[in-house]
């Protein structure tokens, strides 16, 4: 059975630097009828468990550790049994979100992440965070860009353990080398094709933010 991709749409606060908004979180669901990967658990872990339902969650994918892509995943951990991975350089953010709870696992550049039938390969993007990724399947013909990309450009730069120059040289060097037709899949609001951004990446530069 070909692994299938499902989004669950989450909502609750972002908060960093002493400011708090509120979002609504894609937590990608990657998988089949026995079992799945989750990838970003925003908010509500019985909402997440929920849309698993009965399969088994073998690993639980963090793309960064902004509290709005990590905070509920203890708890679906504790649910589940699953184990959770992040890259080594967010755990400054983390330790923010989850200060006496370290993740279970290292992701590292170039590794790949298999779930029924999916072999999801970890890029290293940063920019957004030090330790941000995305989670390419050309099989599956999607990255999972987390905030690094949007329907409309990079993700934002302005707050602490960002920097704009670097996540513009992740897009350019990590995303946009992706066929064209492969679907984005980010981490709020719509998806895109790598296609429909990649002719803008001056418009960025220019913006610069």
């Amino acid at each position: 059975m070909a692994a299938r991709i499902e989004r669950l749409v989450t909502s609750g606060q972002f908060t960093l630097d002493g400011g708090t908004w509120d979002v609504d979180n894609n937590v990608w669901i990657v998988g089949d009828d026995h079992e799945v990967i989750v990838i970003d658990a925003a908010h509500d872990a019985q909402a997440i468990a929920d849309a698993v339902g009965d399969r088994r969650l073998t690993a639980i994918i963090c793309t960064h550790a902004h509290n709005d892509h990590v905070n509920a995943a203890p708890a679906l951990a504790e649910l589940t049994g699953a184990r959770i991975w992040l890259h080594p350089d967010d755990l400054p953010l983390w330790k923010l979100a989850h200060p006496d709870r370290d993740p279970d696992e290292h992701l590292a550049d170039g590794q790949v992440i298999e779930a029924a039938g999916a072999d999801l390969r970890v890029l290293h993007t940063p920019g957004h965070a030090p330790g941000a990724v995305c989670l390419y399947d050309p099989a599956l013909g999607a990255v999972f860009t987390g905030d690094t990309l949007f329907a409309g450009g990079p993700g934002a730069t302005g707050r602490s353990f960002s920097h704009f120059p670097t996540i513009i040289d992740s897009i350019r060097d990590r995303l946009l080398e992706l066929p064209g037709e492969t679907r984005v899949l980010t981490g709020h609001g719509d998806e895109s094709t790598i296609g429909a951004e990649a002719p803008h990446l001056e418009e960025w530069i220019a913006r610069g933010h």
